[in-house]
């Protein structure tokens, strides 16, 4: 192996470890600093979630329970809760009586874009603070991501 090769690993090695032991610090303390800016009186944190994995098409309350990482009676009650709110409904399969669809309402959308909007545009606030070289540098970033969450995707899926 080359002195190249060698110098090469290192780098590698060393943004392995220092993205493995920040990035999912880093990105919960952002989420976490971006909903304190714009608390919602309607929403909470976890609700959000919900909602808008459930704009991706309805989910089986035990596929919700694993994409939130909640425990399973736990969000049956949050589900629960949100069906009060009129926000979800529950549907039966018709092939399988055993087997329950939560699905986002209309109603479940007023509130979740009126989140959303408030976030986008204290996220666009914020970013604005950036020169453009880390404004650059983050949408590469981004886009990083994008592509890292994807493979995590397809792994889960096999």
């Amino acid at each position: 192996m080359s002195p190249t090769s060698t110098a090469r690993n290192a780098r590698r090695a060393g943004q392995l470890d220092y993205v493995a032991d920040n990035l999912l610090s880093r990105a919960a303390l952002l989420v976490r600093l971006l909903v304190k800016q714009v608390r919602s009186s309607e929403l909470s944190r976890t609700e959000a979630e919900v909602l808008g994995i459930l704009l991706d098409g309805p989910r089986r309350i035990t596929e919700l329970a694993e994409l939130t990482g909640l425990a399973q009676p736990t969000t049956t009650l949050l589900v629960k809760r949100l069906e009060e709110s009129g926000w979800v409904q529950r549907e039966g399969l018709a092939e399988d009586g055993r087997v329950v669809l939560v699905q986002i309402t209309e109603a479940g959308r007023v509130p979740l874009e009126a989140l959303r909007a408030r976030s986008l545009a204290a996220m666009r606030t914020n970013l604005e603070e950036l020169s453009d070289d880390q404004l650059g540098a983050l949408s590469t970033a981004t886009e990083t991501l994008s592509a890292f969450i994807d493979v995590l995707q397809r792994r889960s899926e096999r």
